[in-house]
């Protein structure tokens, strides 16, 4: 009975495996640590111990030698059949690396640049810098403490933790003296604390009070009636100062004029301003044994009244001179102008002549002949122009006066001239039944005679001939001449001065007959 061929088969199976664990002894525990999980290797090297013990009465197995042929080409297809399961599987997973432990929370270092911002009679501001050095914990917040100076009663005085870097330690004692320290904290515990180097006194720092008046009140503050008046003026000084005001050096009347003061500033108002509330103003704000001081100038003004008096002065010619007084009610301001206006008593419309005019004095010029005129005049000031005019009682008459005419005395010049053709006549030709006109111009003074001839004969008053003279223009007009007009015509001119004769020929021709018409 022959030995069984699957120990030889499964130990020519593993010798691959370890040829090929030598090729990478350098590989990494994760890649063999697959190889030994296998349960293909283990199955391979139990199946020759099981072997290794053949039963009692069998032959002895052949030595390993004789056998490794066939074995051989048994393992191969083996081998081959199993290559592509190897070849298909997913590589095995990585194990990971162990976590390594958390690092220790540690608390930050202390906060830094810790001082006093501000304090009053009841309360300490302070304020600080973040710890240098956070770490990986953070930082939740701060816990700022107190105690009394001389004692290490450390107390919280923030139920939760306070997040800014600026603190205001209120309800306080005033004239204690308190020691402060602030804590930063997270999740590693409390920082080393930082505190000031001195117990702080609880008690508002003096500091002297000073008015800033703005400049537009620097000058004098001018109001119309009837305006409202508010006008804030800041002031600074510490603890708050006490404000009072007067008027003129007299105390304010708080039913004409409202006071109110805050921290920073106090404001005087006015619901209606009226004249009397004109005067000098005084703001004093006092600290203790300290005091500062400001004035203020208030102006209320209106429109001023009407001249105290105006008269007519003179009157010549074409003028009127006129004078005034100043009005009695200047609006509680200077007066700018006046202005003077007219009015014809014929239709009682008023005309401004003058207007801005500084004078007290005036004179109207360019006055109509004839006319009777009133004036009147108005005072202005910044506010306006008055409401009312003072007239003149008298009134200024514009007389007329009585002119005389005398003519300018001419020397007579001599335009006598004897008759002289300016234009002569033109020789002319005309046809056989066509009227025709001759035409010639002569100037001279007497006016001339003209006489028209033919042939040295005077023509006349022969209804053939039509003669006509206008403005020197002398023509002839011959109408529908025959064979026997033709001629030499003349036309001569004679006055007082002389004579003058200017002469032309007229040819008259036969009309021209076509050849049809011959035959």
């Amino acid at each position: 009975m022959p030995s069984k061929p699957a120990p030889i088969k499964k130990a020519a199976k593993k010798e691959p495996a370890k040829k090929e664990e030598e090729k990478a002894p350098e590989a990494a525990p994760a890649e063999a640590a697959p190889a030994e999980a296998s349960p293909a290797p283990a199955e391979v090297e139990a199946a020759p111990a099981e072997a290794a013990a053949p039963a009692e009465g069998e032959p002895t197995p052949p030595p390993a030698d004789a056998a490794a042929a066939p074995a051989a080409e048994e393992v191969a297809p083996a081998v081959d059949a199993e290559a592509p399961a190897d070849a298909e599987a997913p590589p095995a997973e990585e194990p990971k690396p162990p976590t390594p432990p958390p690092p220790p929370k540690e608390p930050t270092s202390a906060p830094v640049d810790l001082f006093v911002e501000d304090k009053n009679d009841t309360s300490v501001t302070i304020i600080w810098s973040q710890p240098e050095v956070v770490g990986d914990s953070g930082l939740d917040g701060y816990t700022i403490e107190i105690c009394k100076d001389g004692t290490e009663d450390w107390k919280a005085v923030n139920e939760e933790l306070q997040k800014s870097c600026r603190f205001v330690i209120k309800n306080q004692t005033t004239g204690d003296r308190l020691k402060i320290r602030v804590v930063a904290v997270n999740a590693g515990g409390r920082s080393p604390p930082v505190a000031l180097p001195e117990a702080v006194l609880v008690k508002e720092v003096a500091n002297r009070p000073k008015v800033r008046l703005p400049r537009f009140l620097r000058q004098r503050y001018v109001a119309n009636v009837g305006e409202k008046i508010n006008l804030s003026i800041p002031f600074t000084g510490k603890p708050k100062p006490v404000v009072t005001w007067t008027k003129d050096g007299q105390p304010l009347d708080t039913k004409r004029v409202n006071i109110r003061s805050t921290d920073r500033d106090s404001i005087l108002f006015i619901r209606t301003a009226e004249r009397d509330d004109s005067g000098v103003y005084e703001m004093c704000v006092k600290v203790e044994d300290f005091e500062d001081k400001a004035s203020l100038i208030l102006q209320i003004v209106e429109l001023p009244g009407p001249p105290a008096s105006v008269k007519i002065v003179d009157t010549w010619g074409f003028n009127v001179a006129l004078e005034w007084t100043a009005p009695k009610d200047n609006g509680n301001t200077e007066i700018t102008g006046y202005t003077v206006q007219k009015a014809d008593k014929k239709t009682g419309d008023w005309f401004t002549v003058l207007d801005h005019y500084h004078r007290l004095n005036a004179t109207i010029s360019d006055l109509i002949m004839g006319n009777i005129y009133k004036f009147r005049v108005f005072a202005e000031n910044k506010v306006g122009i008055s409401e009312s005019a003072t007239v003149a009682k008298e009134e200024a008459k514009i007389l007329k006066t009585a002119i005389e005419y005398k003519p300018p005395e001419y020397k007579e010049r001599d335009f006598t001239e004897a008759p002289k053709f300016t234009t002569s006549l033109n020789d002319r030709a005309t046809t056989v039944g066509y009227s025709t006109k001759l035409l010639c111009s002569v100037r001279g003074f007497p006016k001339p005679k003209v006489i028209w001839m033919k042939n040295q004969m005077i023509i006349g008053d022969d209804p053939k001939y039509r003669q006509v003279c206008v403005q020197g223009i002398c023509t002839l007009e011959i109408r529908k001449p025959g064979n026997f007009d033709g001629g030499v015509y003349s036309c001569k001119a004679k006055n007082t001065l002389g004579e003058a004769t200017v002469s032309c020929k007229l040819e008259v021709k036969q009309p021209v007959v076509p050849d049809s018409e011959k035959k």
